[in-house]
């Protein structure tokens, strides 16, 4: 018999009809097709439905907001899932909750917690000391590359660059975005539980009266059938 080829088979299950293109993913990575807003809501939404206890749910918030605020930013997601998994907070809701760092909240992130590094260390933020804010984070890259080429190549290396974006960006928004990150992270445990726990009880209650309604149409039902029978049953 011929082999099925699975691999095949899923790609044609989950194969976009229309592949998206490198440039339509960079705009709906910044603007989803139906904007932040929608966004929010279904995150909103999904978080609420987690069958979890309110604070579990809370704690797993906390876990991702306050991994949003560090600068790893390609490793948001494992930060979230170890945090929560070490105060014992809902996975799934870290993961969501990293999504407070987004593309409209990463700049205020930032400001927020270079600001408090700098503050915290007792350094400030000269902008266009050595090179431009955003010529730091380009000088770092450049370093490390033509660094990584030449340690292989047996060159002379340079770490200027990395030093400085470390020391005047890297550091202090670490240390900034662990102290920020902790703040916010607890004002979101603290008003997601109270409203966590209502919209549970409230379901809890919508769905309470579902199945007491279904109860009554199943008896109604059944007390008929009888009713019937009876009649049936006199008629013979």
């Amino acid at each position: 018999p011929n082999r099925v080829d699975l691999q095949g088979i899923l790609s044609v299950i989950f194969k976009r009809r229309d592949p998206k293109t490198y440039l339509r993913a960079v705009v709906e990575f910044l603007w989803p097709r139906g904007g932040w807003t929608r966004a929010f809501h279904y995150v909103r939404h999904r978080l609420r439905r987690l069958p979890d206890s309110p604070e579990r749910i809370a704690r797993g918030i906390w876990a991702g907001v306050f991994a949003a605020f560090t600068p790893f930013y390609t490793l948001h997601f494992f930060i979230a899932i170890f945090t929560a998994k070490v105060m014992r907070g809902n996975m799934l809701a870290s993961l969501m909750g990293t999504f407070f760092g987004n593309p409209l909240t990463y700049v205020p992130i930032a400001v927020a917690s270079l600001q408090t590094g700098h503050w915290l260390l007792g350094t400030e933020m000269e902008a266009n000391a050595h090179r431009s804010f955003g010529g730091k984070f380009a000088d770092a890259a450049w370093d490390l590359g033509h660094n990584l080429k030449s340690v292989w190549m047996g060159q002379e290396t340079d770490w200027r660059g990395i030093s400085v974006f470390y020391f005047e960006i890297f550091f202090p928004y670490m240390i900034g975005g662990i102290i920020t990150g902790i703040v916010v992270g607890t004002i979101c445990y603290y008003i997601s539980v109270p409203l966590i726990r209502a919209y549970q009880h409230r379901r809890k209650g919508v769905i309470k009266a579902k199945f007491e309604a279904l109860k009554a149409k199943a008896a109604a039902k059944a007390d008929a059938k009888r009713k019937a029978e009876d009649a049936t049953a006199q008629e013979k």
